[in-house]
């Protein structure tokens, strides 16, 4: 007898394919649609703005610019913030002719997003870069993608955001970033494409593998690259760029890999501090910091040269955030607040403490300012210039301030009032259930132990109020794109 159940079986299995194909590529196409429309990409709006930047003529004029970012450097880690073990000489004497803020918060508290805002000028949800980034095919970034955590599929910094280095080479500056990059490791996203002369360091944190470090676009130290010296590599990279462009306006970002784990020191350094081999890793910071200071010097660019120290986020494994709650990846205030030292010579006074609220995504317009580049209102700056406020002439410079984990908006600072979302938190007998709501006053608790939320229900609804009205914002302009002829 003929099998009559084979063809039909064959023919629902046929089936069966070409309809899960179709779904799949459904949803693909679904999927490549929607990355498209969300990620709103407008490359030429940039391009236009970059245009109209004038070269400065005479560039002699314009100040340079020396930008130091340590890599989860917490904010009771220096001496003349308090930090008790590790002596940081350099950065005290630096504190001791500058200003020195102790209400300033990174954008974010994980590299990445921080960055992205430190560079841009705006919140890192603004350019979809709200999670670390990891080498392309890794592991790592494969989970992320698989798992939809990239907002829009984005992997690198887009090159429609606008960044400091590529708007001050547009000027006249001559740029360099020694040390991370973190924002892309593929075109349009490197950091050569995005306003950098020189380019010395690594694509990614010092814990991803295989960790190269690059000259420009090609390998200059093969993986797996010695850590231990390569605090006293990138110094004396950004001390060659010193002296090679000093007779012309220059912007450095020197963006330290370290005290991001793992630790790693010199042998001039190793064993030196009371603080084990955390304290050696920062006081080698201290150390290169010096040598750049010292380098300004030698080449006499000290008085007309903007110098800036501060780190990404709060600490990691290790680290101080200074008595307060909290640390890298919370968004409590020892995730997000980390030090920052402003010598400004001629414009901000020395010896003197700001305590008032700033953020790091303020430098941007504060050294575009200071560049003489104006720009123009196509799209939404958060950062706000903070020359006003260092040198005294106002004691305010943000209203509202908004605290992000990836993409969830969790929080938001008003005056003294912070109020966090329920969500999960640093409890460590729960640590993956929900707490909160909060509402903590920064002013008379700062180490954020105390909710008042049960006695201040109508600040507590302000505080929420103002966070749904800056969710409804964002989902209809994420990106901050303005009208320039409104």
């Amino acid at each position: 007898m003929p099998n009559t159940t084979r063809y039909p079986r064959r023919e629902f299995l046929r089936r069966a394919a070409i309809a899960a194909g179709a779904l799949a590529a459904g949803g693909m196409g679904w999927k490549i649609w929607h990355n498209h429309v969300g990620r709103a990409h407008d490359p030429a709006r940039s391009d236009a703005v970059l245009a109209r930047v004038p070269v400065a003529t005479p560039a002699g004029g314009l100040p340079n610019i020396v930008l130091i970012v340590a890599d989860d450097l917490g904010y009771g880690d220096l001496g003349c913030y308090g930090g008790g073990p590790v002596l940081t000489p350099h950065l005290d004497a630096l504190a001791d002719r500058g200003t020195r803020l102790t209400g300033f918060n990174a954008c974010s508290s994980l590299c990445s997003p921080s960055r992205a805002g430190l560079l841009t000028g705006r919140y890192p949800i603004r350019t979809h870069i709200t999670m670390p980034l990891y080498p392309t095919g890794s592991p790592q970034d494969m989970f992320l993608q698989a798992g939809g955590t990239r907002r829009y599929g984005v992997k690198g910094i887009p090159d429609d955001e606008l960044l400091l280095p590529e708007l001050l080479q547009a000027r006249g500056y001559r740029t360099a970033l020694t040390g991370k990059w973190h924002l892309g490791d593929r075109s349009p996203s490197l950091p050569n494409e995005n306003g950098f002369d020189l380019f010395f360091g690594a694509y990614y944190s010092n814990s991803t593998r295989p960790y190269a470090i690059y000259r420009n676009r090609e390998v200059a130290i093969p993986a797996p690259a010695d850590q231990d010296v390569l605090t006293q590599r990138l110094t004396v990279e950004a001390c060659d760029f010193i002296r090679d462009h000093h007779d012309a306006p220059f912007f450095l970002y020197h963006a330290l890999p370290f005290p991001h784990a793992p630790l790693h020191a010199s042998d001039a350094f190793r064993g030196t501090s009371d603080a084990g081999l955390y304290g050696d890793v920062v006081a080698e910071i201290d150390w290169s910091a010096g040598e750049i200071l010292a380098t300004l010097e030698d080449t006499g660019v000290a008085d007309r040269t903007i110098v800036i120290f501060t780190s990404d986020n709060g600490p990691w494994w290790e680290g101080s955030p200074g008595g307060i709650r909290g640390r890298k990846n919370l968004v409590f205030e020892g995730g997000y607040r980390v030090p920052c030292i402003v010598r400004w010579p001629g414009v901000v006074p020395a010896g003197h403490v700001v305590e008032a609220l700033s953020v790091n995504f303020d430098l941007f317009p504060t050294l575009l300012a200071a560049a003489g580049v104006d720009l123009s209102g196509d799209r939404i700056i958060d950062g706000r210039d903070m020359r006003p406020l260092l040198t005294g002439a106002v004691d305010t410079l943000h209203d509202t301030f908004y605290y992000y984990k990836s993409s969830r908006l969790l929080g938001v600072r008003r005056g003294p009032w912070k109020y966090l979302r329920r969500h999960w938190s640093d409890n460590g007998g729960y640590p993956t259930v929900n707490h909160g709501p909060f509402l903590f006053n920064l002013e008379t608790d700062p180490n954020e132990s105390y909710s008042m939320i049960q006695s201040e229900p109508a600040i507590a609804a302000e505080c929420l109020a103002l966070m749904e009205a800056w969710d409804a914002e964002m989902d209809h302009n994420v990106r901050g794109w303005l009208d320039p002829a409104a």
